[in-house]
């Protein structure tokens, strides 16, 4: 497993998807952020949801 490509885009629970899981969690983390920053609101009343 130590020759395993990290970036490689697979399915199930394998480095690579774990990787990109957390990178995927932080764009979302940010973006959510911006949103907060720039509407001076939380996601969810930006969304109309609450």
């Amino acid at each position: 497993m130590e020759n395993q490509n990290r970036n490689a885009w697979q399915f199930g629970f394998t480095a690579g998807a774990e990787n990109w899981n957390g990178r995927l969690a932080m764009i979302g983390f940010a973006a959510a952020l911006i949103i907060e920053l720039v509407s001076g609101q939380g996601v969810l009343h930006f969304w109309g949801l609450m």
